[in-house]
């Protein structure tokens, strides 16, 4: 539930509230808005926590969170999170690009597309050092080494980095290299590794589960909050349907819904939702004409000789091209 605290008062009622909570069997969390405070009580409502708290000193009222995702919700947090790392910004009002290969191949690969992507405008390198492959006999990554080798690329670019991390045991390994940590669509379940990630302290980038309805998306994105992370990303990957004319179906629906749901960023993957490199720019502006706060997008120097997803991987010149293109979609929706 929410305590919404009257416009004049003392830290001192702040903290009674907030101690009030906690003798609950509640956690309490304060929100500082532009023009009114909040002290968010989370955890499981029953009978007479409203008759507890409304009648105490400089609150105004009690309501309930009616969202089963409770830090997640804009009931909450009216506005928008914004994530901040090394350069990159989600959720303000200019669209990040991240953009990088799939897989890190080579410590020449990684850092020549690194300067390449930084040059056309780039906020953010993405690419795989730990891969989840459908089959056991594909290219797995090359782990700690691709770690390290993205972390040179961020040295000779400053792009921040955006990488996953697939395993609960990994994440203090990943997060000694990475900006922010990737969560796949296959483990947007694995609520070990959301609750490692959110104790991490590090941006988590959380991709929905190909299979995944709205609440469980977003309640994926609570187990992370729980542990006192506030820097989630969402981030639309494309889901399972029927259809076989792409690898996945994106569904665009998503943007400006969740922006009713929750407060936080909500980017979107053309790459994999599509899964074809001619459909990825059609689909960027689309994002951006819906909403979306960013976009991770595929780009290889030769995606013909990339070593996972060359065909829905694009070229620079794209990506440039994309660039382009969005801006001015995002000029026209006051981004």
């Amino acid at each position: 539930m929410i305590v919404v605290m009257q416009s004049e008062i003392g830290e001192e009622q702040i903290e009674n509230v907030v101690q009030r909570v906690k003798e609950l069997g509640l956690t309490p969390q304060v929100i500082h808005g532009t023009h009114q405070t909040v002290v968010a009580a989370i955890g499981e409502e029953r009978p007479g926590l409203v008759e507890a708290l409304e009648p105490m000193p400089g609150v105004e009222k009690v309501l309930p969170i009616m969202d089963p995702y409770k830090r997640a919700s804009r009931e909450l947090r009216v506005e928008p999170t914004v994530v901040q790392t090394r350069g990159l910004t989600i959720g303000g009002k200019p669209i990040a690009m991240i953009a990088g290969p799939c897989s890190v191949e080579s410590r020449e690969q990684i850092i020549s597309i690194a300067k390449t992507l930084k040059a056309l405008g780039a906020h953010a390198l993405r690419g795989g050092a730990f891969k989840p492959r459908t089959s056991p006999y594909s290219f797995q990554g090359h782990k700690l080494e691709g770690l390290k080798m993205l972390a040179e690329a961020r040295d000779a670019t400053g792009l921040a980095i955006v990488t996953e991390v697939m395993a609960p045991e990994h994440v203090p390994m990943v997060a000694e290299y990475a900006d922010v940590l990737q969560i796949g669509a296959r483990n947007m379940q694995n609520y070990q590794l959301l609750q490692a990630v959110g104790e991490s302290g590090k941006p988590a980038l959380l991709k929905r589960g190909m299979s995944a309805t709205m609440d469980e998306f977003l309640l994926a994105a609570e187990y992370i909050l729980d542990r006192g992370n506030p820097n989630v990303i969402l981030c639309e990957r494309g889901i399972r349907t029927f259809e076989d004319h792409t690898r996945f179906t994106l569904p665009l629906t998503t943007v400006p819904y969740l922006k009713q749901k929750t407060h936080l960023p909500v980017i979107v993957d053309p790459s994999h939702g599509t899964g074809k490199a001619s459909l990825v720019p059609a689909m960027c502006k689309a994002s951006v004409a819906a909403g979306a706060d960013g976009l991770i997008l595929e780009v290889h120097e030769d995606p013909r000789k990339a070593m996972s997803d060359g065909s829905q991987t694009i070229t620079p010149a794209v990506f440039q091209q994309i660039i382009v293109d969005c801006g001015k979609i995002a000029s026209v929706i006051d981004r």
